[in-house]
């Protein structure tokens, strides 16, 4: 590992070789200071000198981390980025083409630059930890035509110990506002063929893939995030932030280690639709010595605006049951018949279960008209604002009230989004009328089935990930702050760090959950059915580097006899249990039926008390693809979880206990694979046990294969290991 040092300088340099070029450099600075509130601001402003062969210095700030160095050679904008003195990033081209317009790609003099400090420490409404250190050093360049043509284009550059972000603003335009962008420019020349870990992009079932584990000599069109370790060993995720009113973008390598921006299209071929002044996405590089800093960095929540909602007290972190499983396995049906899920006696027994074991929400799908008829295929079928006849909304809801929990809402909308933005402000009226408080939306469709009709009057078909989506998005998560309602989006978009911003956009699935348990296929990546060992050891590192999973862990019974003999979960009792630590949702499913729960209740024990809110997140142990122990400590009082989970073979870990305050006494409750525990053959094998531990201990985590090992760790004093019910 290379030394972590702290600080950051900032130089100027212009000079003549040919032409005029002119640099300027930002680094960052190392956060050292967490849990109090840090604010201070130091800004350097220079007005560009254009005289030949002049060098302007600045006395040293600190010594750099990340450094960018901003370039612009015959007009032409780029960057580069190095670690430390190590290359990251070489030199890549910049700009923006439009449509009919003056491309905003070359031709350009600097006509100002700044460069800032920033120093923060920001409180989370919820998260994985409670307070963020936001530190950077800001690069603003204002470039402008060498012509006296009316082009303007600024670029912000923002570094960080953890990485760099970057982007576009256009502050004007000559002539009308609005304008179209055809193509992003940006490049990220990597410095070698990395190894990567991603996804493809424009694939029919959205986000729904394996990762994928190739040279980047290998890949095409890939979906961010996308990871990857260098030959020096340094370890990068490229992603976006603050994504609102832009498309999507993907990355498509153009050349053997060299990837563009390739924005998701309009059906007419736009790839954004904007107004002048607006600002783009940030593009994010995120930069560790180690996989473990990955998981730690939180450069894109940082590039995001601060919360929006001024009274968030009605957003709460919560564990919650529903109906769901029962579907994929076919033993309820979201349709009315004989196997009808959504009843409400099926849903009152469901809220009995919840109110026993302390579960705050109840879900319940199928609850209204539409499912009856082809929803795969149109979703303009559902009625979002009544319920079928089987299922008494005003009864179920007061009665989950009465039992101090809350009905937990339900749109599916089959990527119908125009009918379903007709029926929105009433649909959310209503479920907030009722005192629900968290809504699952699902936009099941695949390709470029959803649809709008123009001002012709013709249909235009859109993918799930262009502009037209990231706006309906927008539109929701803001209709369900008014009426005080949280989301848990299915098949929508990456998160982009915007819950910092609106943080009752609490979680997401956006990736291959549990589901895929119950009726998954195999495909290229993996012969066999449902996910396989290593996928929950992968997506931490890629997927989960974008924001929460709603990945609906805790299915204690692994196989399913009775209603999919072929399929089954991959892991043991004791992995399922660690991914409550592993995968983190502020919203957290018990997916498993309410009569597994009852036929295993140790191992569900904690299930029930594990937090989904986090004081601390620190990584024990990371190697991607292959383990992963986190530790967290819980926001709500002293005592800390451990989740360690393992591919298909077995590992032996250590794990130091230093995270636990010095001098007190803790009661480790183990939840362990058995000595003959394997995913194939014996996965429910599992034994619970309790250990006094201080910080001074190290626990050996024996992993079997596909298996792991949860642990809660009850605070006591020096006296008393405490209670430890």
């Amino acid at each position: 590992m290379q030394p972590h040092q702290t600080g950051s300088r900032i130089s100027r340099q212009s000079y003549q070789t040919g032409s005029l070029i002119k640099q300027a450099v930002a680094s960052s600075r190392q956060s050292y200071q967490t849990g109090s509130r840090i604010s201070s601001r130091q800004t350097h402003q220079q007005q560009a000198d254009t005289s030949a062969g002049r060098t302007e210095k600045m006395e040293p700030y600190r010594q750099p981390i990340n450094e960018i160095r901003f370039n612009l050679k015959e007009g032409v904008p780029s960057y580069s980025v190095t670690r430390l003195g190590t290359d990251v990033i070489l030199d890549s081209r910049l700009g923006l083409e439009l449509q009919n317009r003056a491309h905003l790609d070359g031709n350009f003099r600097i006509e100002h630059h700044e460069i800032s400090d920033f120093d923060e420490t920001w409180e989370q409404v919820w998260g994985e930890k409670r307070f963020i250190s936001n530190q950077y050093r800001e690069l603003r360049v204002d470039l402008a035509g060498i012509e006296p043509d009316g082009r303007r284009l600024t670029v912000v550059f923002r570094a960080f110990d953890d990485g760099i972000g970057f982007r576009y603003e256009v502050p004007g335009i000559d002539g009308p506002a609005d304008f179209n962008i055809m193509d992003e420019l940006t490049e990220f020349a990597l410095s070698g063929d990395h190894q990567a870990w991603y996804i493809k992009a424009y694939q029919w079932n959205r986000y729904e893939y394996l990762t994928r584990n190739t040279p980047v000599s290998a890949a095409d069109t890939v979906q961010t995030p996308i990871t990857m370790k260098t030959t020096d060993g340094l370890y990068l995720s490229i992603h976006q932030a603050a994504l609102t009113d832009y498309s999507t973008m993907t990355l498509e390598r153009t050349g053997e280690n060299l990837f563009k921006a390739n924005l998701i299209p309009w059906a007419d071929g736009v790839r954004v639709r904007a107004t002048a002044p607006m600002k783009t996405p940030w593009r994010t590089i995120q930069i560790a010595d180690n996989p473990a800093g990955l998981i730690t960095s939180h450069l894109i929540l940082n590039l995001n605006e601060p919360n929006k909602i001024e009274d968030t007290s009605w957003i709460e972190p919560a564990r919650y049951v529903g109906i769901w499983w029962g579907m994929h396995l076919d033993k309820y049906t979201w349709s009315p018949g004989e196997k009808l899920g959504a009843t409400t006696e099926n849903a009152m027994r469901y809220i009995d279960f919840a109110a026993k074991y302390g579960f705050r929400h109840v879900l319940v799908e199928g609850w209204n008209p539409g499912w009856d008829d082809d929803w795969f295929a149109s979703g303009v079928v559902f009625d979002f604002t009544r319920p079928i006849d089987e299922f008494d909304l005003e009864k179920v809801a007061g009665y989950a009230r009465e039992k101090g929990l809350r009905l937990m809402g339900h749109h599916e909308t089959s990527a119908s989004v125009a009918h379903y933005e007709g029926q929105m402000e009433e649909a959310f009226a209503l479920y907030e009328r009722l005192g629900v408080r968290a809504v699952k939306t699902g936009y099941v469709g695949h390709g470029t089935e959803i649809f709008w009709t123009d001002e012709n009057g013709d249909k235009q078909y859109e993918w799930h990930h262009g502009q037209h989506m990231v706006r309906h998005h927008q539109k929701v998560v803001e209709l369900a702050a008014r009426h005080k309602i949280s989301l848990n989006v299915h098949e929508g978009l990456m998160d982009t760090g915007l819950r910092r911003t609106w943080p009752n956009l609490m979680t997401r699935e956006v990736a291959r959950g549990q589901e895929y348990n119950a009726w998954g296929e195999s495909d290229e990546l993996w012969a066999g059915r449902s996910n396989p060992p290593d996928h929950v050891v992968t997506i931490p590192f890629t997927r989960m580097l974008a924001g929460p999973f709603d990945y609906t862990p805790g299915v204690l019974q692994l196989t399913f006899p009775e209603y999919k003999p072929d399929n089954r979960v991959n892991h043991t009792t004791a992995k399922e249990l660690a991914l409550y630590v592993i995968i983190y949702s502020p919203l957290q499913m018990a997916a498993d039926l309410p009569e597994n729960y009852e036929n295993h209740l140790e191992p569900f024990r904690f299930i029930r008390e594990v937090p989904t809110d986090w004081h601390d997140t620190r990584v024990l142990h990371a190697d991607i693809g292959n383990y992963l122990t986190i530790v967290r400590k819980d926001r709500n009082s002293d005592d800390w979880y451990l989740g360690s989970v393992t591919d298909e073979y077995g590992r032996v870990l250590e794990a130091p206990l230093h995270f636990l305050d010095p001098g007190r006494n803790y009661t480790a409750i183990i939840y362990r694979d058995g000595d003959d525990t394997n995913w194939e053959t014996n996965p429910f094998e599992h034994v619970i046990e309790e250990k006094q531990v201080t910080s001074d201990d190290t626990l050996i985590l024996r992993l079997a294969s596909g298996g792991g090992q949860a642990i809660r760790f009850v605070a006591g004093d020096e006296r008393n290991a405490g209670d430890v019910r």
